[in-house]
């Protein structure tokens, strides 16, 4: 039996969840239900999902058996504090907030709750996120696998431990935008060798998403995988020859523990 699923917030975040659960008919679209801010936003929503959109969080919060809280950090106490009333404890509740603990969200919820703290990233639009799921003592193993189905929809993922999700945030939450900067440095290059940038971009993409699907698909590690490509005084020991004396290893591994550090500190 379907359930019905609330997101409270629908930015980038939210909107990438509900366009890959959407994709994938995961559920019949009358059992989505979403809020917005405005009324711009709203009719936006319904007219590019075909999904029940609304302007109030509480009748979200009211429908929902499902509820998704995808708004940001910051504006979670008081969107708590105004739904808190219409919750439930049949719910199950999802937070997507990086910075906010399952602690933090009792002591704003209150005891007894359903609570699934989770941290997916934004390929999550196109079917291939990544998520971290961890839920609270008060979530059934077959609710708990309802999650991960929903999860699933649009990805993959992995249950960890609270503790370890500062660095899937510096792995997975953040390094879309790494891997984006990646591309657009290799298209830059790629158009001063005179490739054309349209084309530049979409060989670029391919490349990165054909070697990300060797190293799923075939198990290696991505040594050997490096090393598969590298012949004996070939082009591509001489590039990666330079991006290991320009720090290359160094400069990601310090962006990620910066990445680390700050969701620790929020």
């Amino acid at each position: 039996m379907s359930k019905k699923i609330g997101f409270v917030g629908c930015g980038n975040m939210g909107s990438s969840m509900l366009g890959g659960l959407i994709n994938k008919g995961f559920q019949g679209k009358e059992n989505f239900i979403v809020s917005t801010r405005s009324e711009g936003s709203r009719k936006k929503l319904e007219d590019k999902y075909g999904v029940k959109a609304v302007l109030s969080n509480i009748e979200v919060a009211k429908e929902s058996d499902v509820l998704i809280l995808a708004v940001k950090p910051y504006m979670y106490k008081d969107v708590i504090d105004e739904i808190k009333e219409a919750l439930r404890k049949d719910q199950i509740i999802i937070s997507i907030a990086a910075g906010i603990d399952i602690k933090d969200l009792t002591e704003m919820i209150g005891e007894g709750f359903k609570i699934v703290k989770t941290m997916p990233n934004t390929p999550a639009l196109v079917g291939e996120g990544m998520s971290a799921i961890c839920p609270n003592d008060n979530v059934s193993k077959e609710e708990l696998d309802y999650v991960c189905s929903l999860f699933e929809s649009f990805g993959r993922y992995e249950i960890l431990n609270e503790e370890d999700f500062h660095g899937f945030i510096a792995l997975c939450g953040s390094s879309p935008a790494y891997v984006f900067m990646f591309i657009e440095a290799m298209a830059d290059s790629a158009v001063k060798l005179g490739i054309p940038r349209n084309k530049a971009y979409n060989m670029a993409a391919q490349s990165v998403l054909g070697s990300a699907k060797m190293v799923l698909d075939t198990g290696k590690h991505p040594g050997e995988l490096k090393d598969m490509v590298c012949s004996p005084r070939g082009t591509t020991i001489e590039a990666v020859c330079e991006l290991e004396n320009t720090g290359f290893r160094n400069s990601v591994i310090k962006a990620m523990d910066k990445c680390a550090e700050k969701s620790k500190n929020m």
